[in-house]
């Protein structure tokens, strides 16, 4: 087999070697088009995961980077003259000169051609000529934009400038430190690689490197500002350059990696933030992957078929990690006034990589400061910390969800709601949702949607807060009103989500005729008399909700439902008072929440969930958001449930572990009202890591409320926690405790002879 490798980086270097040192009867050259000892950057951290792979495939290599590594295990956070470190996190780095050497010498022992200041040859030409070519041509990949048809490739780029520096001395931990200049803020990410060198990186938003200058300065110019600039954190020292320049980070994703015989690796596929590590380390860990698949699938088509199989969930979930903490650093200056230990441990935990339960095993010391700065009791979690709205107060953190159950006859609620209800209140949450209760029997999603426009309903729901109120004491229960709009009379969810009746149709009414998706009914216009009608019928629920003895009240101002649908510029196109800037689109909303909330006792909080986004382009968008909370937030509500999508069938959600949270993040540090989180957040660790990060108050989880109706009570009982954020009713408390199981291991061998 003839391979060519294009790229003389890490990572085309390494799957040179380990190709030719797998079947050393294959052909193996690699062009690079700079010389042997051009490289840019500095350092390259590379994790014990990878180093594991490394010794696995390969010892000589791996034997020869443990000779120049740098180890260490502490993050220094510095922040308005304060210094906060955290312990236990195991980091291991070296020069990249270094490491180009090393694989260097490990490709000639091997027999790898290497050509050196040598452009490759078009990629048409070497895939006729050789049997596999590896492209490792960098973020900048020819090979991928000659053949862009085939993996398609989505280039962003994002809103802070970086250059990649060097100091002359080692740092003695993974180094954070942040300057509030009068430009603006900007932050120094920096490591050591070597005993006597540190990378350093300097990084800030667009409009504070032009406020700043540095648009105007040359290469030395700009590294003696960002010394200046950081002098604190370089004890007065000097930084250098290796043919460094301020540039925009991109993130590259491609559909496919492979075209034929032709396989992208490393950042010619993909790119990860350096804030969470380095290229490198997922440039190696491609290697070790496609040598791998070519080891064990019996063709080359096959091989690339697993190796991309194999590594695209991985470099998915590991792109989703950076995303989180690229945003965070953009998005710094919101956190600038959080308390000191509180910053580090939101910075610690950014990516979601890092959490409350692994950070307390890495450093205990220093989680458990943080905890006590949060006002956490001794041996409380901080989703066990009581929460105030108004006059309610939560005894935790934790939030069922609404979730619709399309299990009503004729909008009542019957045992079925009690039971699902009750349950859920019997778990320990500090605050149980309705699923959308309905203001009209034209307000229905389906005919299996429960409402508030009857005496009937307003008495079946007493009968379940009351239910909730004897028998889960400390439980409080919410109601959430909504009108459907457009996106009513369809099947239950189970029948066809979103499906027009076959039969038994009603008509709908939204903020403009337009009909949800391809096949569903058009809705009528509505006129100012029926937004009136509508207001009423709001107001009217909620009498009955505040007579049926709710504890807080929620409008669904969200996912494309009526309220929604006068927010979003995609579903209003009305020309009137009521549609074009957001100021007319938000008209409607507040009047409905002014008159509700003008009816709802003055004692009992009101929320409002939002879509913070559409995921749709002209749609909602994050600033946009902030807007409608703030809207809200003056009209008094005290909280904004923060939730993304489902307003138009087109969207393109990026789903993803806590995907929304950084929504409401953002509008808790802009607006400065509490927020409830939603969306993915599935373990208590999640839970424990966003509160106590100051990314949310409170956090709302169903799925995992269906899976396990004492979902709270459980995470209690696995933290070790039996406070009064999480009571066990008294018929329940002997399950407090995990249930004992079989032995299911076996002595071990106390001894081996041999033969």
């Amino acid at each position: 087999m003839r391979v060519a490798v294009i790229g003389g980086g890490p990572g085309g270097l390494y799957a040179a070697a380990l190709l030719k040192r797998l079947d050393p009867a294959r052909e193996v050259t690699v062009w690079e088009r700079n010389a042997p000892d051009d490289t840019f950057g500095f350092g390259v951290v590379l994790s014990d995961e990878t180093l594991g792979g490394i010794e696995h495939a390969d010892p000589v290599v791996y034997q020869a980077l443990q000779k120049d590594f740098v180890r260490w295990d502490d993050i220094d956070i510095v922040h308005r003259g304060a210094r906060h470190t955290s312990g236990g996190h195991g980091f291991a780095a070296l020069g990249r000169r270094r490491l180009l050497e090393i694989l260097h010498e490990r490709c000639r022992s091997l027999g790898v051609e290497l050509r050196f200041c040598t452009e490759a040859p078009y990629p048409a030409w070497l895939s006729e000529t050789y049997d596999l070519v590896v492209a490792a041509d960098g973020v900048h990949s020819a090979t991928r934009e000659a053949y862009a048809h085939a993996f398609r490739p989505r280039v962003a780029t994002h809103r802070c400038r970086y250059i990649w520096l060097a100091a002359g001395f080692a740092f003695d931990a993974f180094r954070f430190e942040i300057a509030e200049t009068e430009h603006g803020v900007m932050q120094l990410h920096g490591y050591p690689y070597a005993a006597d060198a540190s990378t350093v990186i300097v990084e800030m938003r667009e409009e504070v490197w032009r406020a700043a200058g540095f648009e105007e300065l040359d290469e030395q110019e700009s590294i003696e500002r960002c010394a200046k600039i950081f002098a604190d954190a370089l004890g007065g020292r000097p930084l250098r350059s290796n043919k460094s320049a301020w540039t925009t980070f991109r993130t590259v994703v491609n559909e496919r990696w492979s075209y034929g015989n032709v396989v992208l690796l490393g950042d010619a596929a993909h790119t990860a933030h350096f804030s969470i590590g380095s290229g490198t380390k997922l440039a190696v860990e491609d290697a070790l992957a496609l040598a791998a698949c070519m080891e064990e699938q019996d063709s080359p088509e096959q091989a690339l078929t697993a190796y991309e199989e194999e590594r695209k969930p991985v470099v998915a979930s590991t792109q989703r990690a950076a995303r989180a903490s690229l945003e965070w650093f953009e998005n710094l200056g919101l956190y600038l006034d959080q308390p000191p230990r509180q910053f580090a441990f939101n910075l610690l935990t950014r990516s979601r990589r890092v959490t409350h339960d692994n950070l307390r095993l890495r450093d205990p010391r220093f989680t458990e400061a943080v905890e006590r700065e949060f006002g956490c009791p001794p041996g409380t979690p901080p989703m066990f910390t009581p929460f105030r709205l108004r006059g309610l107060t939560l005894r935790n953190r934790v939030v069922v969800s609404p979730m619709d159950m399309y299990s009503a006859t004729d909008g009542v609620p019957g045992d079925f709601h009690l039971v699902h209800l009750g349950a859920r209140a019997l778990g320990g949450a500090g605050l149980v949702m309705t699923e959308m209760v309905c203001v009209s029997p034209e307000g229905r999603i389906t005919p299996g949607c429960a409402g508030l426009y009857t005496g009937r309903q307003a008495e079946a729901w007493r009968r379940i807060t009351g239910f909730v109120h004897r028998q889960a004491p400390g439980t409080a229960i919410g109601v959430q009103l909504g009108h459907s709009g457009r996106k009513g009379s369809t099947r239950l969810m189970w029948e066809g989500m979103d499906e027009p009746l076959e039969d038994g149709n009603w008509p709908l009414v939204a903020a403009s005729p337009l009909p949800y998706k391809p096949g569903s009914q058009t809705p009528r216009q509505l006129s100012r008399a029926q937004l009136t009608d509508i207001r009423e019928q709001f107001t009217a629920a909620a009498w009955r909700a505040a007579r049926a003895g709710f504890d807080l009240l929620e409008l669904h101002c969200a996912h494309g439902y009526l309220l929604s649908g006068f927010l979003s510029p995609l579903t209003n196109h009305r020309t009137d008072a009521y549609g074009g800037s957001l100021e007319k689109r938000l008209r409607f909303p507040l009047e409905v929440f002014d008159a509700v909330r003008a009816v709802w006792p003055e004692e009992r909080p009101m929320t409002v969930r939002i879509s913070a986004t559409d995921w749709a382009e002209g749609g909602t968008t994050a600033e946009d958001a902030v807007e409608i909370a703030r809207a809200f937030a003056a009209h008094g509500a005290e909280a904004i449930d923060v939730s993304t999508g489902q307003v138009v069938a087109e969207e393109r959600p990026e789903f993803g572990r806590s995907y929304q949270t950084p929504f409401a993040d953002r509008i808790r540090h802009e607006v400065g009202i509490p927020v409830i989180a939603v969306g993915a957040i599935s373990s208590w660790d999640d839970v424990n890591s966003l509160i106590l990060a100051g990314r949310t108050d409170l956090c709302a989880l169903a799925r995992p409320h269906l899976y396990d109706p004492h979902w709270t009570l459980h995470a209690a009982a696995e933290q070790g926690y039996a406070g009064p954020g999480a009571v066990w009713p008294a018929p329940y408390g002997a399950g407090s405790r995990r249930p004992q199981t079989g032995r299911t291991d076996a002595p071990k061998p106390r001894l081996t002879l041999g033969g």
